[in-house]
């Protein structure tokens, strides 16, 4: 065990677990003043769903021993972190660090990946449906793609037996272009399509962001927590982490300057909403990309998907697809872009080692690239449709069209994110469709003794 590697691993994985609540500040803010706490809490619904069974068993199904064809570790192996947490001499490593360093470190990834998918469903999905589907996604296809692309365990003999896109395919993603960013843009698309439109979906001028400096907030942590995602993957206070580090530096600074041409040449301004995705694009490109690219490709990269994104997320409204936050057009489309760009400019003397198109590599880098790519979206939009589509016929995964109106948060979760003046920002009405008693605003429930028998709870867009 080296200590200094565990440290920075431990580190890291705190980095990671602080991106959750970051994207919910991201998310949040770019949502209705009347949506912001359900956005926020679906995100940490997705903390508590995927630690309990990465714990239970889900890190034993992406990283037990492999049941065959690099398709799933074996999920009892594990069951409750069984046979991993000797604390003595003799406990098990994962290169250079403890192996229950290393479980803390990848449940981060896990939650991170449920809570992106979010985004494409703000304002209009019950909580108990998200959970539910969180859940149910998280086991069937996240347990099993972590599997594909991050385990490289070997036999006695030092036989391959991991997952069968980075060991059998040989396909380049450090740190979750295609298990993170692909598999959850493929399951937002998927959200997208069953939940249907938001009333008023392209013409209601009430969906914008309620809070820009919440967005850039959360970008911002995003972007500090990332530095553990990507520098954090190559397990070790090293060289290689470094790489990591400074690629996902230049990469989503590059694609800020991007995503805002496109916008001063489309829209004749640069806003701060574009500067925010710009950087988050600019990271998820680089995800997969740090450890077999140059900076300076990572620039070109960067450049290239923040430019890429910002048009993306416009052909939404010519599709009438109502991916309410952009995760399609920025973390499938960035996703895309990364783990393919590698397979044009991945550099030999990187550390990944690969040989890209641009280096002489020919096409075959560029092939096993497209197939990791291809099969891990198409796998996680079928699955994720058919998880949706269950739910959505038997429990129900939208709220009505009067809750929607009044508010999700007022009419889920009984609470008001603001509350000026005693003004709650959204009428109350539960789902068991009580409502306050006389005399009572939408949240004086929640505080014992407090009454105003004047005002009363408003909608607010």
């Amino acid at each position: 065990m080296n200590t200094g590697d565990t440290a920075w691993v431990l580190i890291s994985a705190a980095l990671v677990l602080l991106m959750t609540p970051g994207l919910a500040f991201f998310y949040g803010g770019m949502t209705r003043a009347k949506a912001v706490l359900n956005m926020m809490m679906m995100s940490f619904g997705a903390i508590g769903v995927v630690a309990v069974l990465w714990i239970l068993f889900g890190y034993s199904a992406a990283f037990g021993t492999d049941l065959g064809w690099g398709l799933l570790g074996n999920p009892w192996e594990k069951l409750g972190l069984r046979g991993v947490l000797d604390t003595g001499d003799g406990a098990p490593l994962v290169g250079s660090v403890p192996e229950v360093v290393f479980v803390g470190f990848q449940a981060t990834f896990a939650i991170i990946t449920v809570a992106l998918i979010t985004g494409a469903i703000a304002d209009r999905a019950k909580f108990g449906a998200w959970l539910t589907f969180a859940a149910i996604w998280v086991t069937v296809v996240y347990f099993p793609v972590a599997h594909w692309v991050f385990s490289f365990t070997e036999d006695a003999n030092g036989k391959p037996t991991g997952g069968w896109i980075g060991q059998g395919l040989g396909a380049i993603d450090f740190a979750g272009g295609t298990a993170v960013h692909i598999n959850a843009g493929a399951a937002a698309l998927a959200l997208a399509l069953i939940l249907g439109r938001r009333k008023g979906f392209g013409k209601d001028p009430s969906h914008r962001p309620h809070n820009l400096p919440f967005v850039m907030l959360g970008a911002g942590l995003l972007w500090f927590g990332w530095f553990g995602f990507n520098a954090g993957s190559a397990l070790g206070a090293n060289a290689v982490a470094g790489y990591a580090w400074i690629n996902t530096l230049a990469a989503p600074a590059a694609a800020i300057l991007g995503w805002l041409l496109v916008e001063k040449i489309r829209d004749g301004h640069a806003t701060s909403l574009g500067a925010a995705s710009g950087a988050v694009a600019g990271l998820v490109a680089v995800t997969p990309a740090c450890s077999a690219i140059t900076p300076l490709w990572a620039l070109v990269l960067g450049l290239l998907a923040g430019m890429l994104c910002a048009l993306a997320v416009g052909l939404k409204y010519r599709l009438g697809i109502d991916d309410s936050l952009d995760v399609v057009g920025v973390h499938l489309v960035g996703g895309l872009a990364g783990t393919l760009f590698i397979g044009l400019a991945a550099d030999p003397n990187s550390p990944a080692g690969g040989r890209g198109l641009f280096h002489g590599g020919g096409l075959e880098l560029l092939g096993k690239q497209a197939i990791a790519a291809g099969a891990v979206m198409l796998y996680s939009f079928l699955a994720a449709y058919a998880i949706g589509w269950i739910i959505n016929k038997t429990m129900g995964f939208r709220i009505s069209t009067a809750h929607e109106a009044a508010g999700i948060d007022v009419s889920i979760h009984a609470e008001s994110a603001y509350d000026l003046g005693g003004r709650a920002t959204g009428s109350f009405q539960p789902l068991s469709g009580k409502r306050p008693a006389a005399g009572q605003s939408g949240t004086d429930h929640l505080t014992p003794g407090r009454k105003s028998a004047t005002q009363e709870a408003t909608v607010d867009a």
